[in-house]
């Protein structure tokens, strides 16, 4: 069951000097709900969009938690002002700015989880951990391993500080997810990272993987995409 009731796409002015398009979802007032999620969709250059219809399965389930749940279009994107960087940088800035507005007007909001697909997985990966105040997971769906290079005009050395910021940090928790018939990036590839990660000196995080079979980047069938929800729904329901 949906509690959620649809907010109208409405446009909000952050302190990085853009205005984003954005769909708020709010929970009705008496669920006394304290937990945000905000979604962060693939790459503009490629069509990316908030209503990429992943994204849209993800919406529904967060809805049916009781989530405050942000979806928005990245600068330059729909009605969003300004223009898509070449680095992620300034789509991070966006990001916290939108999310640090939001939590100054639902002060309650004790629980934040980012969650970024595909392009979006790199920019919600430069999110900070918000504990002890605000108690912070990341889920990084198909995060595009092996073209992150042309994705960041090759600043990887920027996300791979900001997965190590993550999983050095023990109040964070961190859920990686991707099929392993990922078009950009091969299983073998996905399973030498995912070592490579577990192998992270200082690891302190919560930090999971699923990887999921038969699944592609686009997550396009009906089979994937239920073994997602899944996974995500048990996932945040562990908190």
């Amino acid at each position: 069951m949906v509690h959620s009731v649809q907010i109208s796409e409405d446009s909000r002015s952050v302190s990085t000097g853009v205005t984003l398009q954005v769909d708020i979802c709010y929970p009705r007032p008496d669920l006394d709900s304290k937990n945000l999620a905000i979604l962060l969709h693939p790459w503009s250059w490629l069509g990316g969009n908030m209503h990429e219809p992943t994204l849209n399965v993800l919406t529904r389930l967060l809805q049916s938690k009781n989530y405050y749940v942000i979806r928005y279009n990245s600068r330059g994107v729909g009605k969003s002002s300004g223009w898509p960087s070449l680095t992620g940088k300034a789509e991070g800035e966006d990001l916290k700015a939108l999310v640090q507005d939001f939590l100054a007007e639902k002060p309650e909001i004790d629980s934040l989880t980012v969650i970024g697909y595909s392009y979006g997985s790199l920019i919600a990966s430069l999110h900070p951990v918000l504990n002890p105040k605000v108690k912070t997971s990341h889920i990084l769906l198909s995060y595009p391993i092996s073209p992150r290079g042309l994705l960041t005009m090759f600043h990887t050395g920027t996300y791979s500080l900001a997965l190590r910021d993550i999983l050095c940090n023990p109040d964070a928790r961190l859920l990686l997810i991707y099929g392993d018939k990922d078009e950009f990036t091969s299983k073998s590839k996905y399973d030498e990272w995912v070592d490579t990660l577990r192998r992270t000196d200082g690891l302190k995080a919560k930090f999971d993987v699923v990887p999921v079979m038969d699944a592609s980047h686009l997550w396009q069938s009906d089979g994937a995409r239920s073994v997602l929800q899944q996974a995500i729904d048990s996932w945040i329901s562990e908190s």
